[in-house]
């Protein structure tokens, strides 16, 4: 069974450019053996073959592969410390327009909410914000702006009255804060790294990451920030050695990048 792994990581790798082996082994094939025993596969390279030739199979294996959970507004605290102590010095610093990044954005609860936080201070002319997710199919679905209200429980109200129209049991994003967000297909761990952004955030997906792939993606926005910029990262997340890879603490889960 080992061996069968080791074959479907290279196979998917070859398949797909995701190499599984930057993920934490035993979440991932814990993950992965569920889903496989669930569709009825004995082995995981029946699996693949199967993927080959079935686009869902394939595109749910992705889904599950990259943990597709968020809400908007996540950890409400940290929100509120990004707009009243980080984000009154990036604008001043910005010299005019402010370029965020929302990194493994899965389906767009939290660009959209940047979005919102943005204009709240900025117009739409003084920012941009580029959300990214390795997979096509939440990234579509970004696209859409439909959500369940539950993706909304610790939205400000001020944002879900002013942005948002209900249907039924579902919330509409509108159309002025959807066309605020450009949406990229990226892999963190292989692809080219945009530079020159005054903020990334990138939150609760780098603790599936190996510290091998942590240590790469740390350094690869580290050369995507200005000097002065400020990465955003989730709440089990903390970087124990900042200055190892050019930060300095600003508080805890805000890191900037050192001065040059």
């Amino acid at each position: 069974m080992i061996n069968d792994y080791a074959i479907f990581v290279k196979k998917f790798y070859m398949k797909s450019g995701i190499d599984l082996n930057l993920y934490k082994e035993a979440q991932m094939k814990r993950r992965m053996i569920a889903l496989r025993e669930k569709k009825g596969y004995a082995t995981f390279i029946e699996y693949f073959k199967a993927m080959e030739s079935d686009r869902g199979l394939y595109d749910e294996f992705l889904d599950r592969m990259t943990i597709n959970v968020s809400e908007f507004y996540r950890n409400p605290v940290r929100w509120q410390q990004l707009e009243t102590d980080i984000l009154p010095e990036l604008i001043r610093k910005s010299q005019g327009k402010l370029r965020v990044w929302s990194a493994a954005c899965s389906t767009g609860e939290e660009p959209y909410s940047l979005a919102m936080l943005l204009s709240k201070h900025l117009s739409p002319a003084q920012f941009t914000i580029t959300a990214t997710d390795l997979d096509d199919v939440v990234i579509e679905k970004a696209k859409q702006g439909k959500y369940h209200e539950r993706a909304l429980v610790d939205l400000p109200s001020e944002f879900r009255q002013r942005y948002f129209t209900r249907r039924g049991d579902d919330y509409y994003i509108t159309e002025d804060i959807k066309k605020l967000v450009t949406f990229k297909k990226h892999n963190l761990l292989a692809d080219v790294y945009e530079r020159n952004f005054d903020l990334i955030v990138c939150r609760n997906v780098l603790i599936y990451f190996t510290e091998e792939a942590k240590e790469k993606v740390y350094t690869s926005f580290h050369r995507s920030l200005r000097p002065g910029g400020v990465l955003f990262v989730g709440g089990t997340e903390q970087i124990f050695q900042p200055k190892r890879y050019g930060y300095k603490m600003k508080q805890s889960f805000f890191y900037e990048k050192f001065e040059e």
